[in-house]
C-alpha cells in the first residue's frame, strides 16, 4: 500500500470559534465563541451566499420568543444566541422522560413560531425535530432559516434554497414547490416527535454507521416513506393526545398555523383540567377535504423560475 496517499484537510475555522457545538452540520458549521453566542458559518469559507440569505431573513423576523435571534453578520458568519440545550431530537432522545406538560408546551411553542413566520411572509422550507432549539430555560425556538420570503403580491424576494426531509415532505408537483401548506404539513412531523419522541414511521429508522450506509438507506427509505405519504398511511390519530392535529396536519385539513395554535392550546386546557381532548379536537372523517391555499400570497407554481437571493 506504499502507492496509496493520505491527504488530510484541515477544517475551516474562523476566528474566535472554540469549538464545534455540532459537528454533524449540514453546508454550514456552528462554532462556539463564548457562553452565549455561537457562529454559523459555511464549510468552505467562499460560500456565504445562504449564509447572507439567512441573516437578511432573520432581520426581517425581528424578535420573537421562539425564534432563534440574530446578533449580527459578519465577514465570516452569522452571530446567533447559543441554545445550551441543543436540539429537541437530541434532547428528547437523551431525555425520553420528559413531562406530558412540557412536551405540549413545546407543541405550542412550535406553532406559534410558524404562525408568526408566515405572518411575516416568511416560509421556512425545512420543519423539522432538529431545527427547533431548547434554551436554557427548555423553552423552543426554530432556527436555521434559509427557506423563501415573499412580497405581499407572491414573488419571492429571497430563496435560501431549503426543503423538506422525507419524513416531513408533503408529496406535490412540482417538488421544488414550497407553500404554507408544506411548512404545515412539516409542522405535523415534528409534532408528532416532540409527542412520541419517535420518528413518523420507526420501523424505517436504520443505524447508519458510513457514508455509503446513508446513501443505501436514503435510496431504500425515501420511496416508501413517500409511497405512505401519498397514499395517506399516517400514524393513528390516537397514539397520543395530539394525535388529531397532526393527523389533521399531515391531511392538509388546516389553512393557517393560527389555528393549529388554537387547537393545541384547547388540548392542553383539557389535559390540565383532565377532561378529553378529543371533545375539543377531532380526529380527521373521510368527508374532510383539504383547505385550500392562503390566498394573500400564494407562492409561484415553479421555485425555478424565481429571483434567488434579491
Amino acid at each position: 500500500m506504499a502507492h496509496v496517499t493520505h491527504i488530510y484537510l484541515e477544517p475551516y475555522a474562523p476566528p474566535g470559534v472554540k469549538r464545534l457545538v455540532d459537528p454533524r452540520g449540514g453546508s454550514c458549521n456552528i462554532g462556539e465563541i463564548d457562553d452565549t453566542t455561537v457562529l454559523k458559518y459555511p464549510r468552505e469559507k467562499e460560500d456565504m451566499e445562504q449564509i447572507r440569505i439567512e441573516a437578511k431573513m432573520l432581520d426581517l423576523l425581528g424578535s420573537h420568543p421562539h425564534i432563534i435571534q440574530s446578533k449580527g453578520l459578519t465577514e465570516h458568519g452569522l452571530l446567533l444566541e447559543f441554545m445550551p440545550n441543543g436540539n429537541a431530537h437530541d434532547y428528547l432522545s437523551a431525555h425520553p422522560d420528559v413531562s406530558l406538560d412540557r412536551r405540549l408546551a413545546w407543541c405550542v411553542q412550535a406553532a406559534e413560531a410558524v404562525a408568526y413566520i408566515h405572518s411575516r411572509r416568511v416560509l421556512h422550507c425545512d420543519i423539522r425535530h432538529d431545527n427547533f432549539l431548547l434554551d436554557a430555560n427548555l423553552d423552543l425556538k426554530l432556527a436555521d432559516f434559509q427557506g423563501e420570503h415573499f412580497s405581499p403580491t407572491g414573488a419571492v424576494v429571497l430563496d435560501g434554497g431549503s426543503l423538506e426531509s422525507a419524513r416531513a415532505w408533503l408529496p406535490r408537483d412540482p417538488p421544488g414547490r414550497c407553500s404554507v401548506r408544506t411548512d404545515l404539513f412539516a409542522l405535523g412531523s415534528a409534532l408528532h416527535f416532540l409527542m412520541t419522541g419517535a420518528e413518523v414511521f420507526p420501523d424505517l429508522v436504520r443505524s447508519c454507521e458510513t457514508y455509503e450506509d446513508v446513501m443505501r438507506w436514503y435510496d431504500e427509505t425515501e420511496p416508501e416513506i413517500h409511497r405512505r405519504f401519498r397514499a395517506g398511511e399516517f400514524p393513528p390519530a390516537d397514539e397520543h393526545v395530539c394525535g388529531a392535529v397532526t393527523a389533521r396536519l399531515w391531511r392538509q385539513l388546516y389553512k393557517t398555523a393560527d389555528q393549529v395554535v388554537a387547537d393545541l392550546e384547547a388540548i392542553r386546557a383539557a389535559v390540565v383540567h383532565g377532561q378529553n381532548p378529543d371533545v375539543y379536537v377531532c380526529p380527521p372523517n373521510e368527508h374532510e377535504q383539504p383547505c385550500e391555499e392562503d390566498e394573500l400570497w400564494r407562492p409561484p407554481p415553479n421555485r425555478e423560475q424565481t429571483l434567488v437571493g434579491a
